[in-house]
């Protein structure tokens, strides 16, 4: 008996995880959007303060942010 109420239960666990998650089919929007992987040339203008902010990759920068090529180096920036 112990035997059969282990299957149910299991898929029982994996749909309240996929549930918590945002669901199957907000899953799998989330692995369609990706970021570009070329650096392209900012679209906005740098401010000298942002050169700081030095990246190679779009995933090094923060939310809401970025990797893009401007007059001092590939930099992270804003695009809101």
């Amino acid at each position: 008996m112990p035997n059969r109420a282990l299957l149910p239960i299991l898929l029982l666990c994996v749909l309240l995880l996929l549930q918590a998650q945002g669901g199957l089919r907000n899953w799998k929007r989330m692995q369609n959007t990706q970021l570009p992987t070329e650096i392209k040339a900012c679209e906005k203008r740098v401010k000298i303060h942002m050169c700081k902010r030095h990246c190679q990759y779009h995933q090094e920068c923060q939310a809401n942010n970025i990797c893009c090529a401007t007059f001092c180096g590939n930099v992270c920036m804003n695009i809101l």
